[in-house]
């Protein structure tokens, strides 16, 4: 896939969205409308660094097209994230940032005949909330999805309202939120127990990974005991 060119943005509208993740809307003056697939991500230059390798930081796009200059990113502060912190501490509303993209192959396939589970922990949400929404706006055809998203606390929920309302506007769509620190009415616990109830007589599926590093390492391990095939497993690492 060739590399799009360097474009700027300016940051128009910014929100707190969790204790420790904002959300930051970026438009795009030079175009008309910015184009991407749900599931793509952009790559920022941030003035951090001398070396250009040592300031580029890729994030998923949270929003989703809607024919519209602007999109949405969800970062969370990491406790040494350099990048972030330049974004949490400096960027406010009317900055200026150097991007480059849509770009990234974490987009779903054309035929959806079969069960899709978007596995998620973190802001690895971000490209599935883009992904399902799209859906809802295109009234895309779809057999079942399944949004099965992990996190510590209640406090640590992403896009929660949105996409319980998502759940009951959108047929076929399956928010399943589970917490490992904090007992709630909803799940308790991690991801995988939720998937492989989901999937103990092995419907035809694929399966999305986004998030931490052992979350991925684990689901991909259970996945293959299942039976599935590889191919079936794609993922997106997060931090």
């Amino acid at each position: 896939m060739a590399l799009q060119p360097w474009r700027k943005g300016t940051v128009i509208r910014i929100e707190d969205h969790t204790y420790n993740t904002r959300r930051f809307w970026i438009e795009v003056p030079e175009l008309p409308s910015f184009d991407f697939i749900p599931g793509q991500f952009v790559t920022l230059d941030l003035p951090i660094h001398e070396k250009p390798n040592k300031r580029w930081r890729s994030y998923s796009i949270a929003s989703w097209p809607d024919g519209t200059n602007v999109f949405e990113l969800l970062i969370v502060l990491a406790e040494q994230g350099q990048g972030t912190h330049y974004l949490f501490n400096e960027i406010k509303v009317g900055s200026e940032i150097s991007f480059r993209g849509a770009q990234g192959v974490f987009t779903l396939p054309e035929n959806l005949d079969r069960e899709i589970f978007l596995i998620c922990t973190g802001t690895g949400i971000a490209p599935f909330r883009s992904m399902v929404n799209y859906f809802h706006l295109q009234k895309t055809a779809f057999k079942n999805i399944h949004m099965i998203f992990g996190c510590r606390k209640k406090e640590d929920l992403l896009y929660y309202e949105e996409l319980k309302k998502l759940e009951l506007d959108l047929p076929g769509f399956h928010y399943h939120p589970t917490l490992s620190r904090e007992h709630w009415q909803g799940h308790h616990g991690y991801v995988h127990p939720i998937y492989m109830d989901l999937c103990k007589n092995r419907p035809e599926a694929i399966f999305f990974l986004c998030g931490w590093k052992h979350m991925i390492d684990e689901a991909k391990k259970h996945i293959l005991e299942m039976g599935y095939d590889r191919k079936a497993i794609h993922q997106e690492l997060y931090g």
